[in-house]
Protein backbone atom coordinates (compact mmCIF):
# COMPACT_ATOMS: atom_id res chain seq x y z
CA UNK A 1 0.00 0.00 0.00
CA UNK A 2 2.45 2.58 0.89
CA UNK A 3 4.70 1.67 -2.09
CA UNK A 4 1.33 2.87 -4.17
CA UNK A 5 1.26 6.13 -1.92
CA UNK A 6 5.28 6.60 -2.95
CA UNK A 7 4.83 5.96 -6.65
CA UNK A 8 1.07 8.09 -6.63
CA UNK A 9 2.94 11.24 -4.72
CA UNK A 10 5.39 11.35 -7.08
CA UNK A 11 3.84 11.58 -10.20
CA UNK A 12 1.64 13.83 -7.92
CA UNK A 13 4.71 15.91 -7.82
CA UNK A 14 5.50 16.26 -11.33
CA UNK A 15 1.98 16.73 -12.37
CA UNK A 16 1.31 19.72 -9.90
CA UNK A 17 5.00 20.97 -11.35
CA UNK A 18 4.04 20.73 -15.06
CA UNK A 19 0.71 21.99 -14.57
CA UNK A 20 2.16 24.74 -12.79
CA UNK A 21 4.94 25.63 -15.33
CA UNK A 22 2.20 25.15 -17.93
CA UNK A 23 0.41 27.83 -16.32
CA UNK A 24 3.07 30.20 -16.09
CA UNK A 25 4.54 29.82 -19.76
CA UNK A 26 2.03 28.17 -21.58
CA UNK A 27 -1.49 30.06 -20.10
CA UNK A 28 0.50 33.67 -18.87
CA UNK A 29 -1.28 32.46 -15.49
CA UNK A 30 1.80 33.69 -12.95
CA UNK A 31 -0.11 33.36 -9.90
CA UNK A 32 -2.08 30.00 -10.74
CA UNK A 33 1.39 28.31 -12.00
CA UNK A 34 2.56 29.50 -8.36
CA UNK A 35 -0.12 27.87 -6.43
CA UNK A 36 0.18 24.60 -8.66
CA UNK A 37 4.39 24.56 -8.16
CA UNK A 38 2.98 25.18 -4.06
CA UNK A 39 1.53 21.45 -4.16
CA UNK A 40 4.55 19.93 -4.63
CA UNK A 41 5.41 20.45 -0.95
CA UNK A 42 1.94 19.54 0.41
CA UNK A 43 2.06 15.94 -1.40
CA UNK A 44 5.39 15.34 0.72
CA UNK A 45 2.93 16.18 3.60
CA UNK A 46 0.55 13.91 2.67
CA UNK A 47 2.76 11.06 2.03
CA UNK A 48 4.41 11.65 5.71
CA UNK A 49 0.98 11.33 6.95
CA UNK A 50 0.19 8.01 4.77
CA UNK A 51 3.39 6.50 6.25
CA UNK A 52 2.50 7.59 10.00
CA UNK A 53 -0.72 6.52 10.18
CA UNK A 54 0.03 3.25 8.73
CA UNK A 55 2.43 2.59 11.07
CA UNK A 56 0.16 3.96 14.58
CA UNK A 57 -2.08 2.00 13.17
CA UNK A 58 -0.71 -1.63 13.82
CA UNK A 59 1.66 -1.90 10.61
CA UNK A 60 4.62 -2.99 10.09
CA UNK A 61 7.56 -1.26 8.47
CA UNK A 62 9.10 -2.50 5.76
CA UNK A 63 11.54 -1.13 2.79
CA UNK A 64 8.74 0.40 1.32
CA UNK A 65 8.81 2.78 4.76
CA UNK A 66 12.09 3.67 4.30
CA UNK A 67 11.61 4.80 0.69
CA UNK A 68 8.53 6.75 1.55
CA UNK A 69 11.21 8.65 4.09
CA UNK A 70 14.40 8.98 1.69
CA UNK A 71 11.61 10.27 -1.22
CA UNK A 72 10.57 12.92 1.32
CA UNK A 73 13.87 13.63 2.26
CA UNK A 74 15.02 14.15 -1.08
CA UNK A 75 11.83 15.80 -2.27
CA UNK A 76 12.65 18.72 -0.04
CA UNK A 77 16.51 18.77 -0.17
CA UNK A 78 16.12 19.01 -4.03
CA UNK A 79 12.73 19.86 -4.83
CA UNK A 80 13.32 23.43 -5.12
CA UNK A 81 16.45 22.69 -7.48
CA UNK A 82 14.33 19.96 -9.47
CA UNK A 83 11.28 23.03 -9.83
CA UNK A 84 14.74 25.31 -10.64
CA UNK A 85 15.78 22.81 -13.72
CA UNK A 86 12.01 22.03 -15.02
CA UNK A 87 11.75 25.91 -15.28
CA UNK A 88 14.73 26.46 -17.02
CA UNK A 89 13.45 24.13 -19.90
CA UNK A 90 10.03 25.70 -19.65
CA UNK A 91 11.74 28.87 -20.06
CA UNK A 92 13.97 28.18 -23.00
CA UNK A 93 11.42 26.19 -24.65
CA UNK A 94 8.04 28.51 -24.46
CA UNK A 95 10.06 32.05 -23.53
CA UNK A 96 12.89 32.55 -25.60
CA UNK A 97 15.22 31.89 -22.63
CA UNK A 98 18.93 30.91 -23.60
CA UNK A 99 20.03 27.12 -21.86
CA UNK A 100 21.58 27.27 -19.32
CA UNK A 101 25.42 27.16 -19.43
CA UNK A 102 27.47 23.45 -18.85
CA UNK A 103 29.74 23.95 -15.83
CA UNK A 104 33.26 22.72 -16.55
CA UNK A 105 35.95 22.95 -14.04
CA UNK A 106 35.89 24.44 -10.71
CA UNK A 107 32.44 25.99 -11.17
CA UNK A 108 31.20 21.64 -11.43
CA UNK A 109 33.68 21.35 -8.82
CA UNK A 110 31.63 23.20 -6.41
CA UNK A 111 28.63 22.87 -7.85
CA UNK A 112 29.68 18.54 -6.68
CA UNK A 113 30.21 20.09 -3.42
CA UNK A 114 26.73 21.69 -3.36
CA UNK A 115 24.86 18.57 -3.96
CA UNK A 116 27.18 16.71 -1.18
CA UNK A 117 25.08 19.61 0.84
CA UNK A 118 21.81 18.52 -0.38
CA UNK A 119 22.29 14.99 -0.53
CA UNK A 120 23.03 15.29 3.54
CA UNK A 121 20.29 17.42 3.82
CA UNK A 122 18.29 15.09 2.28
CA UNK A 123 19.32 11.79 4.58
CA UNK A 124 19.22 14.12 7.21
CA UNK A 125 15.94 14.18 6.90
CA UNK A 126 15.10 11.00 5.93
CA UNK A 127 17.31 9.94 9.36
CA UNK A 128 15.23 12.25 11.17
CA UNK A 129 11.59 11.03 10.00
CA UNK A 130 12.53 7.08 10.44
CA UNK A 131 13.78 8.23 13.98
CA UNK A 132 10.43 10.06 14.56
CA UNK A 133 8.50 7.34 13.22
CA UNK A 134 10.73 4.47 15.46
CA UNK A 135 9.57 6.73 18.23
CA UNK A 136 6.34 7.44 17.85
CA UNK A 137 5.52 3.37 16.85
CA UNK A 138 7.56 2.16 20.13
CA UNK A 139 7.45 -0.88 18.85
CA UNK A 140 10.93 -2.31 17.36
CA UNK A 141 9.45 -5.58 16.68
CA UNK A 142 6.96 -3.17 13.85
CA UNK A 143 9.99 -0.65 12.86
CA UNK A 144 13.10 -3.19 12.75
CA UNK A 145 13.11 -2.62 8.62
CA UNK A 146 13.26 1.35 8.91
CA UNK A 147 16.50 1.00 10.99
CA UNK A 148 18.42 -0.87 8.22
CA UNK A 149 17.39 2.51 6.48
CA UNK A 150 20.01 3.88 7.80
CA UNK A 151 23.19 2.73 6.92
CA UNK A 152 21.53 3.30 3.11
CA UNK A 153 21.65 6.60 3.78
CA UNK A 154 24.85 6.40 4.77
CA UNK A 155 25.93 4.73 1.38
CA UNK A 156 24.49 7.12 -0.31
CA UNK A 157 26.21 9.81 1.14
CA UNK A 158 29.26 8.13 1.11
CA UNK A 159 28.57 8.04 -2.77
CA UNK A 160 27.71 11.62 -3.00
CA UNK A 161 31.56 11.90 -1.52
CA UNK A 162 33.21 10.12 -3.46
CA UNK A 163 31.69 11.86 -6.72
CA UNK A 164 32.30 15.34 -4.97
CA UNK A 165 36.14 14.25 -4.06
CA UNK A 166 37.08 12.67 -7.66
CA UNK A 167 35.93 15.58 -9.21
CA UNK A 168 38.34 17.63 -6.90
CA UNK A 169 41.03 15.79 -7.77
CA UNK A 170 40.21 15.47 -11.47
CA UNK A 171 38.28 18.60 -13.00
CA UNK A 172 35.69 18.31 -15.41
CA UNK A 173 37.13 19.74 -18.70
CA UNK A 174 35.18 21.86 -21.57
CA UNK A 175 35.05 19.58 -24.73
CA UNK A 176 37.66 20.54 -27.08
CA UNK A 177 35.38 22.36 -29.48
CA UNK A 178 34.06 24.83 -26.28
CA UNK A 179 37.83 25.37 -25.14
CA UNK A 180 38.38 26.57 -28.65
CA UNK A 181 35.51 28.64 -28.79
CA UNK A 182 36.89 30.99 -26.27
CA UNK A 183 39.96 32.06 -27.51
Amino acid sequence: MILIAIIACEVAFWVAILAGLSARYLLRRRRLGLVLLALAPVIDAVLLILVAVDLLGGGTASWHHGLAALYIGVSIAYGHRMIAWADALFARRFDGAPPRPKLYGAAYTRACWRDLGLTLLAAAIAAGIIGALVVFVGAPERTAALEGYLRILGIIVAVDLIWAVSYTVWPRRAPAAAVGDRG
